[in-house]
């Protein structure tokens, strides 16, 4: 997608969640290839956590990151599938203001490529919440190099073109 380069870059500030109940910091891979992912393309690593897939630490924390006003958006991996315990998307339906189904919808069609009908067991999703941006991959490292390589890179580049989301950041609380 074209990047116009008279546009100067603005760096978004952006925090990680890992949900998982096997994941440690430690051997959190997906969320290593994101931290590196954004801050090789200029962006802020506003903060990195891992919790388990327990819908009150996820929310919580969730909220946290949605109230400082040093998080533009927050990137979860993990927890979007089918099984009892994942509850990611659940998650994010109980902060959101709006989703943006879009986001679930292209993930799912770049993952096809690689994955095939797997992807259809993927339940990636995106929302606002409060200003805050807020976009939901699953855990494996393949998957989030799909959400960032092939849609986030992009569309958290003001430079994007003909539109972004960065763009509209000022403008989502706007009555």
């Amino acid at each position: 997608m074209p990047i116009d380069e008279s546009i100067e870059f603005l760096p978004v500030r952006i925090a990680l969640l890992t949900i998982s109940d096997t994941r440690k910091r430690a051997n959190d891979t997906s969320g290593d290839i994101l931290e590196e992912r954004l801050t090789d393309a200029g962006h802020i690593l506003a903060d990195r956590r891992v919790v388990a897939d327990d819908m009150s630490e996820i929310v919580s924390r969730l909220h946290a990151w949605i109230d400082n006003p040093e998080v533009d958006c927050v990137i979860t991996t993990g927890g979007t599938g089918v099984t009892g315990r994942d509850i990611t998307p659940e998650a994010l339906q109980r902060v959101q203001d709006k989703p943006i189904p879009g986001f679930g919808e292209l993930f799912r069609w770049l993952s096809y490529e690689h994955i095939g009908t797997s992807t259809i067991q993927s339940r990636a999703c995106a929302c606002v919440a409060r200003g805050t941006y807020i976009f939901a991959l699953p855990g494996s490292n393949g998957a989030v190099k799909d959400g960032w390589d092939g849609i986030l890179a992009s569309q958290l580049d003001i430079r994007h073109q003909p539109c972004n989301f960065v763009e509209l950041m000022p403008r989502l609380t706007e009555n």
